[in-house]
């Protein structure tokens, strides 16, 4: 694969993501997926889908899991309702995990990922521990699948995170980094925090967002890409910095307005081509 081919995030009946067929049309070679429902979740199905993806001539790179329920409504919704730490969903969606990472094997990628929800930031809480072990678990059944477990950057700051992932201690965890989400959760400045995390990054959005008056207590804002406080230029020259060389995936979150989604992401492939031209 080439450095850094360009990704979307796409979904094909759950999620915020765009359509196949728009991102064959955009020619956009890779995709984050989102993880269809459980019920459309068969071999069948699987075997269709590739058959489609390898019409359009699309790669999955890593499918992400999602469940019913959750809300990114504002941050104290968030703490609530998202990931596997909620404890009252928290048994049902560690199952659901698992079968989506047994679905992505059908489809023949090596990659699942998720928001895991907000980590206690004290680990003496019992709930740090809880989360620790439910991870171990999904990084476990994610290993006899062949495949690495992802965790989405945002309600965490870079040392937390880091912590976290040193605690699990397993060997297939690693990072999606996700610029704008730092911004919009209010976590830390997102350049360096990719620098200082980056030996764990292993898949990447691109996605731009500006700062709330009251970080960490507001949301920021998600803006088109190239529009906000990330800097697309400073983050790639900082992906190339630590190595990294895999797909940029763009993802804009407002499948409300699907024709102005693909606009944006359509500038968002310029801009990316155009910076990939200019750092090499």
């Amino acid at each position: 694969m080439e450095k850094w081919p360009i990704g979307v995030f796409a979904s094909i009946d759950a999620g915020l993501g765009v359509r196949l067929e728009v991102a064959h049309e955009l020619g956009v070679p890779t995709v984050h997926l989102h993880a269809p429902h459980r019920e459309t979740r068969t071999p069948e199905n699987a075997e269709k889908f590739i058959a489609r993806l390898e019409e359009l001539g699309i790669k999955i790179t890593v499918v992400f899991g999602g469940f019913e329920g959750e809300s990114y409504a504002d941050i104290p919704t968030v703490v609530r309702t998202v990931g596997l730490v909620p404890p009252e969903t928290r048994a049902a969606r560690t199952q659901e995990m698992k079968e989506i990472s047994d679905f992505a094997r059908l489809l023949g990628c090596d990659v699942i990922a998720l928001h895991l929800g907000f980590i206690p930031h004290d680990a003496s809480d019992p709930l740090y521990g809880e989360v620790l072990a439910v991870t171990r678990e999904v990084c476990d059944h994610a290993a006899a699948n062949g495949q690495n477990l992802h965790l989405e950057t945002g309600q965490e700051t870079a040392d937390g995170l880091l912590r976290f992932v040193g605690d699990v201690a397993r060997d297939n965890l690693f990072i999606n980094f996700d610029p704008a989400n730092m911004i919009l959760y209010g976590t830390g400045e997102p350049i360096a925090a990719l620098q200082q995390i980056g030996s764990r990054v292993r898949s990447v959005h691109c996605k731009d967002g500006k700062w709330a008056a009251n970080p960490g207590q507001q949301w920021g804002q998600e803006v088109p890409l190239g529009e906000g406080d990330v800097g697309m230029e400073n983050y790639l020259r900082t992906l190339n910095a630590i190595g990294y060389t895999g797909p940029l995936t763009i993802e804009r979150e407002i499948p409300q307005e699907p024709e102005r989604q693909k606009a944006e992401i359509g500038r968002a492939i310029a801009l990316l081509n155009e910076l990939k031209a200019k750092i090499g």
